[in-house]
Order: structure tokens, then C-alpha cells, then sequence
């Protein structure tokens, strides 16, 4: 499964041009989910949700949505890395199970000034289940500092079976190398002069490169840091979300690549 969506669901701009004027704001994840088919929730990534939240957003959404959600920064932006348990177990027992078969992956997002210690980060990796109350739980790292690109990182990465998120920016490192048994994306280049926020020969390949990967093959023009591809995978469920960017373009650029890996 290809799934396609954006960051969040709540954003004033999209009034008019993603959302009805006159759409409740309540039923504003109503009706994206039922033109998207995921949404990464950053709200999880700066405090704490209840469960009655967790509970109401999959009451809202389809049967076959997925919701990715993005782990707590206290987990990730701290100096010792290995004390992240406490903060992760907290996250985890906060009700994000009330999702059920609708909780994707779950991001773990380092700041620009973590930088690539192996115990370190080794340490953290060991921190994160694999499943919780019998339910499979997939992790998956974005980086952002330069000195994580590095084979290190992605054998390490791989011996935990837990996946790098390709992030498409300006702003940040590209890897491509797969590590887990699944794909993540994050599309940050939308800008405000293209009505689909990405080009359409960008959307193409970002459709060609997703089937590939879904597939369980790698794009002949991924960046790769570790000198070997991952053993193939098939097939590989891909998540892929625009985020930042011209924020305002992301339901556009979403709907356009859900329509081109339709045909």
C-alpha cells in the first residue's frame, strides 16, 4: 500500500481552498481523510494527547486510514539519549493505541544540532518497541545535521529493522537507503507558484520512485550513503507526506500524486 497525505489537518489557509467555507472545523478531519488516505499528526510531537482524542480521530476517519504520528520532542531533543525511556513509555501509554489498525509509523524527528554518536543513538534504537500490548509498533528516524550521513547510521538503522525517512528539502540531508520494511517520505519543496505545489515531472517521480520502493526494489537515482541496498523487500508499504514548504499547496500536491499512482 502507497499512502499519500500531509502534516496535521488543521490549518486556517486550507479554508477555501482545501476545506468548504462553511465546513464545521470539527469536521475538518472528516473530510480530509476522506480525500487523503494518511495524515501525520505533529501535534504529538509538542504535548501530550488524551486518549478521548485518539478515540475520536479514529471515529472520524475511514476504515482503511492510517495516521502517523510524531513522537515527542523531549524524547529525541535531549543531551543524554539513552534517559529517552521514561518519555517514550509515557507517549506510548498515552492513548495512541485507541488508533487500533489505524496507527501507522511513529516519527522520531532529531534536531540540526544532534550529531552522529553511535552508543548514542544505539542506545536510543534499543529504547523503542517493536510492539505494545501485542500490537506492532513501527519506528521510523528523520535526521537533520550533516554529520549523521554516514553508512554508520544506516547499519545501525537496519540491525533495528527500524526505517530513515527520506526527507526532500533544502534544508536538510537526503538518504535514500532503506532500513526497515517500509518507506517514509516527507516532501518539503512545495512552493506557492505551483497550483500542485511540486511540478508535475517532480510528481512523477516521486510516483515512479514510491512504486519502486513499494515494489521492494530502490530507484535507480536514490542517494544512497552505505555501499550496499537493502535486501529486497516485497512487497514494502510506503508513507509519503508534504509537509512545510508552501504549507498552503500540500492538499493539492497530496491529491495530485494520489490521481498520478492511481492511473
Amino acid at each position: 500500500m502507497i499512502r499519500v497525505g500531509i502534516g496535521g489537518f488543521a490549518f486556517p489557509p486550507w479554508r477555501g481552498v482545501f476545506y468548504p467555507h462553511d465546513l464545521p472545523r470539527s469536521r475538518e478531519l472528516a473530510h480530509a481523510s476522506r480525500h487523503l488516505t494518511s495524515i501525520e499528526i505533529n501535534g504529538t510531537f509538542y504535548r501530550t494527547q488524551n486518549p478521548a482524542s485518539f478515540r475520536r480521530w479514529y471515529a472520524d476517519t475511514p476504515e482503511d486510514f492510517v495516521f502517523s504520528l510524531k513522537g515527542p520532542r523531549y524524547s529525541t531533543h535531549r543531551r543524554e539519549l539513552s534517559e529517552s525511556g521514561a518519555s517514550i513509555e509515557r507517549f506510548l501509554a498515552s492513548g495512541v493505541l485507541e488508533l487500533r489498525e489505524k496507527l501507522g509509523p511513529i516519527l522520531w524527528q532529531f534536531p540540526p544540532t544532534a550529531r552522529f554518536d553511535e552508543g548514542a543513538f544505539a542506545a536510543f534504537l534499543e529504547l523503542l518497541p517493536p510492539a505494545v500490548d501485542g500490537r506492532t509498533i513501527r519506528h521510523v528516524i528523520e535526521i537533520r545535521d550533516a554529520s549523521l550521513v554516514t553508512p554508520g547510521l544506516i547499519a545501525l538503522l537496519r540491525r533495528h529493522r527500524i526505517a530513515l525517512a527520506f526527507v526532500d528539502s533544502d534544508e536538510y540531508p537526503e538518504m535514500h537507503d532503506v532500513t526497515g520494511d517500509f518507506v517514509y517520505v516527507r516532501l518539503r519543496r512545495s512552493v506557492q507558484t505551483e497550483p500542485t505545489g511540486y511540478s508535475a515531472p517532480a510528481l512523477d517521480g516521486w510516483a515512479r520512485r514510491l512504486r519502486i520502493w513499494s515494489a521492494g526494489g530502490e530507484p535507480d537515482d536514490a542517494r544512497r550513503v552505505h555501499p550496499k541496498q537493502a535486501r529486497e523487500e516485497t512487497p514494502r508499504d510506503c508513507f509519503a507526506y508534504f509537509i512545510s514548504g508552501a504549507k498552503i499547496r500540500a492538499p493539492a500536491a497530496a491529491l495530485a500524486l494520489i490521481e498520478l499512482l492511481a492511473r
